[in-house]
């Protein structure tokens, strides 16, 4: 908050009027007014004695705070998420940040957001926000927290590669820390059971199989491209496979059991394939993802997927397909576009 609606709160607070206020100080109502509505500010030399007419200090008075809380970026980034012009949603964030140049949680995560919501927005200046939203990790690979600097590394290395810029990105894996040899989770688990504090022991190792099966896909869709990349087509098919059945084994949402398919599908540009496969992605989409329906994962506290949420992942879907030049051959075709505005 800026000091005008500061002022105006704690005054609001306190049940005194404006003209009160300016009684106190031995000013003019009009002078309060200006404050409040931001037009000017309060001179120095009175600020000691308006802090405690709205019992309050000069630090929260001039709005002096090192560092959002962790539950506050959270509430900032959720309404960031959901801000559909990326100019303006840029705008709010670059102001948060200024406001909070040394908040460290607050510039990562910031970025990542607008890095996801630039990607779902086509405009002509795209380069020059992708640079910003570079240089904001870029800032953070000189945190002080691990964490973070871990996270702006680990987006930039993908970043880089997939910009072309391989020395740098190799030279950001080779300062990674090595992953520690003890498993804290694991021995939390552990412990939890011989508490015989069972439920919270589920829902740990629920939590801790889930992130170590999302972790799969990944590594089956590179061993695909490799697969592709050598020409070896029997194998990537196979591989594609393998991905299907690890979805439907570990209970994860259907939809992204298409994905290695599909992907395989648009490499050797089998358009009909392709478009049987988007019928099934679309109707999973439809139908949503309950993951406590698998005992799997009875413990974890699933978020309620609503209608908004189903339309976004269908535009963010036909969006990334026709913003993609490897899908030109989809996007070419009358049948296939009718297709995707449907479903759009």
């Amino acid at each position: 908050m800026k000091i005008n609606e500061i002022i105006k709160e704690k005054r609001l607070a306190l049940g005194y009027t404006q003209e009160q206020l300016a009684k106190f100080l031995n000013l003019t109502t009009p002078a309060v007014n200006k404050w409040e509505r931001g037009i000017s500010y309060p001179d120095i030399t009175i600020l000691p004695a308006l802090a405690r007419i709205l019992k309050t200090d000069l630090n929260t008075l001039l709005s002096f705070k090192d560092d959002l809380s962790d539950y506050e970026v959270v509430l900032f980034l959720n309404d960031l998420a959901a801000i559909k012009d990326f100019q303006q949603a840029y705008r709010i964030a670059i102001d948060k940040i200024n406001e909070y140049p040394t908040c460290d949680n607050l510039i990562v995560n910031v970025a990542v957001v607008l890095e996801g919501l630039l990607s779902l927005n086509e405009m002509d200046e795209a380069i020059k926000y992708q640079q910003k939203i570079d240089s904001l990790l870029e800032q953070c690979l000189t945190s002080d927290n691990p964490m973070i600097k871990n996270q702006a590394q680990a987006v930039l290395i993908n970043k880089y590669i997939n910009q072309g810029k391989l020395e740098q990105a190799e030279k950001l894996i080779n300062e990674l820390p090595e992953q520690h040899l003890i498993d804290k989770k694991q021995k939390l688990v552990n412990l939890y059971i011989a508490q015989a504090k069972l439920e919270a022991a589920a829902k740990l190792q629920e939590e801790k199989l889930l992130v170590t099966v999302n972790e799969i896909p990944t590594m089956l869709l590179t061993l695909m491209e490799i697969a592709i990349k050598q020409e070896r087509y029997d194998d990537a098919e196979i591989i594609a496979d393998i991905y299907k059945e690890m979805h439907e084994v570990f209970g994860l949402w259907k939809y992204s059991s298409y994905t290695a398919h599909f992907q395989l599908c648009i490499n050797r540009k089998k358009r009909l394939e392709c478009l049987k496969i988007l019928k099934e992605m679309f109707n999973a989409i439809n139908k949503g993802w309950n993951i406590n329906t698998s005992p799997l994962y009875r413990h974890i506290t699933a978020k309620k997927i609503d209608q908004t949420f189903v339309q976004e992942m269908k535009n963010m879907l036909v969006t990334s397909i026709k913003s993609d030049p490897d899908c030109k051959f989809i996007t070419d075709d009358l049948e296939m576009n009718k297709i995707l505005e449907k479903y759009k």
